[in-house]
């Protein structure tokens, strides 16, 4: 047996109600029939179109082993002078950036497009660059940011592949953070990356990032 959506069973009774109605009071106009009939092809047209979300699902073959990989590069975050690696982009109404020498005010956000080098140098060789984003996300004395960026290496073995770093990330000199994806080689890439402020210039925000990289894909 065919079933009916509420709706289309709604729009039926009122048509039954509407041409019962009409003659009970003796109007038998075509302006009448005509009404009727475009109520009985709306409804008709109703049920015919039926749109469903789609859902599929299947069992797929995972390799039995995975790849771990380590990598060590620097990334050079650069927030003075006239050719800026990272700038805020917005802010609170009551932030004032550089009060106290707080130059990550709760509330601000910084975008970014950070070099990534072989070496601690800033003419070091350069290997990818660090693009996204972070926010001031701490409203107390532990200044914390909210990382959220793709690191793509642009030469060697990895070139054109990316891991995605997102994760909280305190102001201290050596923390961890989460990796949680990647494109090309490290694509569905999960991990972890150990950071150390190698240099940190507590009045510009100027800072060379150490990382070292263990990502399993």
């Amino acid at each position: 047996m065919t079933s009916h959506s509420p709706f289309y069973i709604y729009v039926c009774m009122c048509i039954h109600l509407y041409i019962t109605h009409k003659l009970l009071i003796n109007i038998k106009t075509m302006e009448t029939i005509n009404f009727a009939w475009l109520l009985l092809i709306l409804a008709a047209t109703l049920h015919a179109v039926k749109a469903k979300y789609h859902l599929s699902s299947h069992t797929v073959d995972v390799p039995t082993t995975i790849k771990e990989t380590h990598l060590h590069f620097f990334m050079h975050d650069i927030i003075s002078g006239n050719n800026p690696s990272s700038v805020i982009v917005a802010k609170a109404n009551s932030t004032v950036i550089k009060e106290s020498n707080n130059i990550v005010p709760f509330g601000a956000v910084y975008v970014f497009d950070d070099p990534l080098t072989e070496g601690p140098d800033p003419n070091s060789k350069v290997i990818g660059n660090g693009r996204g984003l972070y926010a001031s996300v701490s409203r107390g004395s532990d200044l914390t940011l909210m990382f959220n960026g793709d690191l793509e290496f642009t030469s060697g073995e990895f070139n054109g592949s990316s891991i995605s770093v997102v994760s909280r990330d305190p102001l201290v000199l050596v923390k961890e953070l989460a990796v949680v994806g990647g494109r090309g080689k490290f694509r569905m890439a999960k991990g972890f990356v150990w950071t150390n402020a190698v240099y940190f210039n507590v009045t510009t925000g100027d800072a060379i990032l150490e990382y070292n990289v263990t990502i399993f894909h």
